[in-house]
């Protein structure tokens, strides 16, 4: 439930899609002359940012190579360039321009081509074009498009010979039509067991699956599947389908990557994902993840445990450069998304493991080998992201012997890095700053090198971002933000709003989003409060683990908590103080509302869960509801999901006696549009002033353009109402 889909960002683009491509667009998204005036950020402002992504540094660190996408307002969707940046001068280069959607750019090994994902030629194709962005040619597919699957994701080997890509394949008679051929006009689906939707699409029987070919002097038309032409299941990984999760060795002989390879209820229950890898050679695929009697040992507080079963998400294989290990992300627990996520190392000669993390309280992310024997990657600490290195332990050590350094410091969020060349460049974002790339020195240093987003930061003013440590009600340290309204005057009251995260484990961190903005809120006035509460990472996985079977508890104790601590601040009104959230965040606001006695003038909850009971049989991922629930509601001898669902926010509607609004997506699968009907009805049943905002072409979130203006307009329009005004 916690995660944003890359490939529903990309749709939002204007990246995907088959049939004929859009005109092409030109943006201008200057400021106007009354948005400079004002100096404020607006909904609008905000989308006339260029949003930066997909970045990698030359082989020799000469020159930055990255994404951009720009959005046009009236024809509500977005154009996505591939550029480059001089890292010498700073001199930055368009290598395409608003005639097709270019994205996914790769260096080649030489560095004097570029390989990149394009819909010029009517469907979304593998292209090759040189550095300086001339001579681009198609490299799969066919010329004109027609009948011609779209490729999601693709790399081409180191040594230019061979390229993967992922593509959808039809393997599983779902609808009417396929069951029934002579009734052709049938809209039925049919199934035999779980699952049948998935986040925002229905199961038709058409999975992601990987294909490897040879590169020549022509289009590349064919290829093996190495997943399997009957293969019902996806590679990468669904909902996401992350090409991270697909990596070439050096060599450019073996392709490691991740997949779930089970289907119906089985699947819907399990996160058990592994590691398999395919040799070009041989065309055989071995899983590294699969038990092995004595060849892995894991290490805590230097006792040292037999593992051999990996029941949990193994993911993100990553080669060390000379191709005698792979790295990866590692989950203990089945049916635990967010379960410690630990780094892995297995030696392809031993097939022995090591747990490189077994020691840090904390998860590692978007892992990278800096030499055979090291590794750097990014862990979230206190709310925000630092880069750490670790190295293998020496051939002998005894267990424990890995000690991680964090080499960054500061209220940032590092999202991504890359390396080549004696260089490091990281995609850093802030509260008060969207994507921008900085230079990381050997001391951790970061120095900003790109102005992507300059003129909008020189025009309007950003509020004050405090770091606030409140008390808990059991007497822990909770790290809260703060944020005040640009121009904030002390002297004054403002009215407040409590931010409730989602998740429900995904950390309220110096993340910048295009959706729940904490500038854009104190913008218009408010001051904005939100804690890291008990469920959420980077403050050990003690405190990550409490929520799960107790969602009413203590992190509800915290959002009081916090809020409370603000309010008695002199500049704090609270009098005038609202509660909005989003998913588990929309959670929260249902069950505040029947017991925030009297804290808050008006709700706003985006696609939260509202009655336990209907959504264990609505939602389709169902090891997130047994993990986090403690399992179904029939089940009257579990003790934990007999409390959950005994603490269904449903229940307590009943108390409810403020104004809330209520957004859904039609297409969320995840927290069906039908849990917030049932809270707008028990709320307008009630009499209680509510509104219903629900978007017929979005899922669980909102990603294009006018939607989000209509979404911006009706959240400041309810809290301006009822929080606002004395």
């Amino acid at each position: 439930m916690k995660k944003i889909i890359l490939l529903m960002a990309m749709a939002a683009a204007g990246l995907g899609g088959c049939g004929k491509r859009p005109a092409p667009l030109t943006i201008d998204n200057a400021l106007t002359a009354d948005e400079i005036a004002a100096g404020r950020l607006t909904p609008e402002v905000m989308w006339k940012m260029r949003r930066a992504g997909s970045s990698s540094l030359s082989p020799d660190g000469g020159r930055l190579l990255y994404a951009a996408t720009d959005y046009d307002m009236t024809e509500n969707r977005g154009v996505t360039s591939l550029w480059t940046q001089e890292m010498a001068t700073g001199e930055c280069r368009a290598l395409t321009g608003p005639e097709s959607n270019n994205h996914s750019p790769q260096w080649s090994a030489d560095g004097r081509h570029v390989w990149f994902l394009s819909d010029r030629s009517g469907t979304t194709q593998v292209w090759r074009m040189r550095a300086d962005g001339t001579g681009a040619e198609q490299v799969t597919g066919s010329g004109d498009g027609e009948g011609i699957p779209e490729v999601e994701g693709f790399g081409v080997s180191p040594d230019g010979k061979h390229i993967w890509w992922v593509q959808t394949v039809h393997v599983a008679a779902r609808k009417s039509s396929d069951v029934h051929a002579d009734l052709p006009k049938s809209k039925a689906r049919i199934y035999d067991d779980l699952m049948v939707r998935h986040w925002d699409y229905w199961d038709e029987g058409d999975y992601r699956h990987i294909f490897v070919a040879e590169l020549g002097g022509g289009l590349v038309t064919g290829g093996t599947d190495i997943i399997g032409a009957d293969a019902a299941w996806d590679a990468p990984l669904a909902p996401y389908f992350d090409m991270a999760e697909i990596a070439w060795n050096h060599a450019g002989t073996m392709l490691a990557y991740t997949c779930k390879p089970l289907t119906g209820t089985e699947y819907a229950e399990s996160t058990d994902s592994d590691i398999f890898v395919y040799d070009l050679t041989t065309g055989k695929t071995a899983n590294i993840c699969k038990p092995r009697t004595g060849n892995r040992t894991e290490c805590t507080d230097d006792i040292c445990e037999l593992v051999v079963e990996m029941p949990g998400y193994d993911k993100y294989p990553v080669w060390s450069p000379d191709d005698l290990h792979i790295a990866f992300r590692s989950m203990r627990r089945a049916g635990n998304e967010s379960d410690k996520e630990r780094l892995f190392v297995y030696d392809c000669r031993t097939a022995e493991m090591h747990d490189l993390t077994a020691t840090f309280d904390y998860n590692a992310l978007n892992v990278v080998w800096d030499d055979d024997r090291t590794l750097r990657f990014i862990a979230p600490i206190e709310a925000t992201h630092q880069i750490c290195r670790v190295r293998l332990p020496e051939p002998g050590a005894t267990c424990g012997t890995s000690e991680v350094e964090v080499l960054t410091r500061g209220d940032h969020d590092i999202n991504a890095f890359t390396t080549a060349g004696g260089r490091t460049v990281a995609e850093v974002c802030t509260i008060s700053m969207a994507t921008e790339f900085f230079e990381a020195g050997a001391d951790g240093a970061l120095t900003r090198i790109s102005k992507i987003n300059d003129p909008i930061y020189d025009a309007v003013k950003m509020g004050e971002v405090q770091k606030r440590w409140v008390t808990t009600t059991d007497g822990k340290r909770m790290l809260t933000w703060v944020i005040l309204p640009p121009d904030f005057d002390p002297t004054q009251k403002y009215p407040v709003l409590l931010y409730c995260q989602g998740g429900p484990q995904s950390v309220v961190s110096q993340f910048w989003s295009y959706r729940w903005n904490f500038q854009l809120m104190a913008a218009q006035g408010y001051i904005v409060v939100a804690p890291n509460r008990r469920g959420l990472p980077s403050f050990g996985q003690e405190w990550l683990d409490q929520i799960s079977g107790d969602y009413s508890g203590q992190n509800i104790r915290d959002y009081l908590a916090a809020v409370d601590d603000v309010a008695r601040e002199p500049w704090a009104d609270e009098t005038r103080m609202g509660c909005v959230g989003a998913s588990y965040g929309g959670y929260s606001v249902y069950y505040l509302a029947g017991c925030h006695e009297k804290r808050f003038k008006a709700f706003v909850a985006h696609c939260g869960i509202f009655d336990f009971d209907s959504m264990y049989g609505q939602t389709e991922e169902l090891w997130f509801v047994n993990n986090d629930y403690g399992g179904p509601y029939w089940d009257d001898r579990n003790a934990v999901a007999q409390r959950s669902y005994a603490h269904s926010p449903h229940k307590y509607a009943e108390k409810w006696d403020t104004p809330i609004l209520i957004v859904t997506g039609e297409k969320d699968y995840r927290i069906p549009y039908t849990q917030s009907l049932e809270a707008f009805t028990a709320a307008r049943v009630r009499g209680i002033p509510a509104r219903l905002v629900e978007f017929e072409d979005e899922a669980h979130q909102v990603f294009k353009p006018q939607n989000s203006l209509v979404w911006n307009r009706e959240f400041f329009g309810w809290l301006d109402k009822y929080v606002k005004q004395r």
